[in-house]
């Protein structure tokens, strides 16, 4: 059995494994054990009573953090004409259409996010191979597919984080920055967990949030009281 490092020590010492905590004072115990040398990423992971083997328990969306995200996200567009010019004076990273499949065929993708217009999505479907496994496939249901590009520029941009269920019905995501105020954390994480809520599907049946934890890069995982995330 391998023996933990004094990092990993010093981060668990004072966490209670069995406890559920409050939402504010995990936030405030995991940034008091953020000691590495970059700015790290605060996680949020919920449990879901769902089996996505089931088409209607399949849980997906997007949420616009009202904090943002604290990351540089780089966006590309496959649009033409006014609508490529819409995107570029948005700041997407990068458009085209032709020209921008022909590079991601190549194994460039030097993007975070994919939007595509309605009309280019024939284009972009010979991607699905290259997209979908990396979850940068644009989809209606989570707004990249969309004639609305200055939008969906603007919250990807801004803070917009896609979310899907994983096999074991576990959904996660990373919601802000450790140098981020708990305020703030707080309310990225509880509007995260209200989007998961609205998405719940209909096939869901009995507790649909079973458990939340938050962690952080390199610090420990700390157990959440549901009921201090979710809104009544």
């Amino acid at each position: 059995m391998a023996k933990e490092g004094k990092r990993i020590r010093a981060a668990n010492e004072g966490i209670d494994r069995t406890k559920l905590y409050g939402l504010d004072e995990a936030i405030e115990l995991l940034q008091a054990r953020t000691t590495a040398k970059f700015d790290e990423t605060i996680e949020v992971a919920l449990n879901l009573g769902v089996d996505p083997r089931h088409a209607d328990q399949m849980v997906r969306g997007v949420c616009n953090l009202p904090n943002g995200s604290g990351r540089t996200v780089r966006v590309a567009v496959f649009a033409r004409g006014a609508k490529a010019d819409e995107a570029k004076a948005a700041g997407a990273d990068i458009v085209g259409a032709e020209d921008l499949l022909e590079t991601i065929q190549k194994g460039t993708i030097e993007f975070d996010r994919c939007i595509a217009t309605p009309d280019l999505m024939p284009l972009v479907g010979r991607l699905g191979k290259i997209l979908g496994p990396r979850g940068l496939m644009p989809n209606p249901k989570v707004g990249t597919v969309t004639m609305d590009v200055k939008g969906a520029v603007g919250a990807a941009k801004g803070g917009a984080v896609e979310f899907r269920v994983e096999k074991a019905g576990i959904i996660h995501a990373g919601i802000g920055k450790a140098s981020f105020p708990k305020e703030k954390l707080a309310e990225n994480i509880r509007a995260f967990a209200d989007a998961v809520v609205k998405a719940k599907p209909t096939g869901a049946k009995g507790t649909y949030v079973q458990r939340v934890a938050v962690s952080s890069t390199m610090g420990p995982g700390i157990k959440v009281e549901p009921g201090t995330v979710l809104s009544a």
